[in-house]
């Protein structure tokens, strides 16, 4: 693979922006047959862009499949993409467009862009303590004794609120909320730029969820963390986001300010998961807008609009042509032919007090 280095003139990516995602796609062939013969594309991730500011958490929302997932791993180099760029800006203010890197070139990158898993069970070795669960990036990546990996060991446990002489213990000790934590120390230890939460408190119970979303944001605030916080509750990300990006078969169907996208959706999409969204006053009467039909299928995706066959709104023109992610209120996109003409429902918040 090729190995390039792009200044920041040649990438003309934003001094604030850390991450820049252009045209991005992820295709996974679709093999039958005693010799594997290719018959159909699976569409995950198709085109995307995107921009994360540096000390900011952008928010990936959408449905189960919609290949938001698929896009956090690809950012990570986790899978190989298919095309387009990911941009990201080193310490020194130049870029690298991680997508072209050889593996041996990704290794400084990959201390930088972190991930906190979904699932805190299965993402830690149940042969293994904390001290070497947490301790394995520094062994890998960082020339210390046993001592000082042991000493950063409990300071980044302590930090995300383990006593530190839990380290000798077992994953299996441990509650999900807990090991959550684990996995967040874990991916702290190198003291990366970016983190890349993918459903970190999905498999979470209600009560542990609040703890761990301010744990997030105190890291953040010490370490000027930038997130790119992947999930499929839009409460939470309500919570958590300064930016939001809404997905669908793959693509971005809008991207707006947090407040902003929630208060005035543009796309017909955004307006159906936010009226699904509860609302904290129990006197509050919100008719939720049931979407017909399933979500498309990235390996058959519909003609025009991937979104038509179950939208309210859609026109001869949504069948026909694919709409293009634009700009249609300042600092707000929309990837519908029609987001100038409608008036959807967002989510209108009393304010405390």
């Amino acid at each position: 693979m090729i190995t390039r280095e792009l200044n920041t003139e040649q990438a003309k990516v934003d001094s604030g922006v850390l991450l820049e995602t252009r045209g991005l796609t992820k295709h996974f062939a679709v093999r039958r047959g005693m010799f594997g013969r290719t018959v159909g594309t699976i569409k995950a991730v198709d085109g995307v862009s995107l921009r994360v500011p540096s000390g900011t958490t952008v928010g990936l929302v959408g449905e189960s499949g919609c290949g938001k997932s698929t896009l956090g791993r690809c950012i990570l180099r986790a899978h190989e993409p298919t095309s387009g760029e990911i941009l990201f800006r080193r310490e020194d203010g130049s870029v690298s467009d991680l997508a072209r890197l050889s593996e041996k070139a990704l290794k400084p990158y990959r201390r930088q862009i972190r991930m906190i898993f979904q699932d805190p069970y299965s993402s830690l070795n149940p042969r293994m303590t904390l001290l070497q669960i947490v301790g394995e990036p520094l062994k890998v990546n960082r020339s210390l004794s046993a001592g000082q990996i042991e000493e950063t060991v409990a300071q980044l446990l302590t930090r995300v609120g383990l006593r530190p002489e839990y380290m000798r213990r077992y994953p299996n000790a441990f509650s999900g909320g807990e090991r959550q934590r684990v996995g967040i120390a874990r991916a702290l230890a190198l003291e990366p730029r970016l983190v890349v939460a993918d459903e970190a408190v999905s498999a979470l119970d209600v009560s542990v969820r609040a703890q761990i979303l301010n744990l997030l944001k105190d890291l953040q605030q010490e370490s000027a963390l930038t997130y790119l916080f992947i999930s499929h509750d839009l409460g939470v990300v309500e919570y958590m986001a300064d930016e939001v990006v809404v997905m669908y078969v793959g693509k971005a169907v809008e991207v707006g300010a947090t407040e902003e996208l929630y208060h005035r959706p543009l796309h017909p999409y955004t307006e159906a998961l936010l009226s699904a969204v509860p609302d904290p006053d129990p006197t509050a009467r919100r008719e939720q807008i049931v979407l017909g039909g399933e979500v498309a299928d990235p390996s058959n995706v519909p003609t025009g609009c991937p979104f038509h066959p179950r939208c309210f709104y859609a026109k001869d023109r949504c069948k026909a042509e694919v709409p293009a992610l634009r700009e249609v209120l300042p600092g707000r996109q929309a990837a519908c032919h029609f987001a100038e003409e409608l008036s959807l429902r967002g989510i209108a918040r009393t304010p405390a007090g």
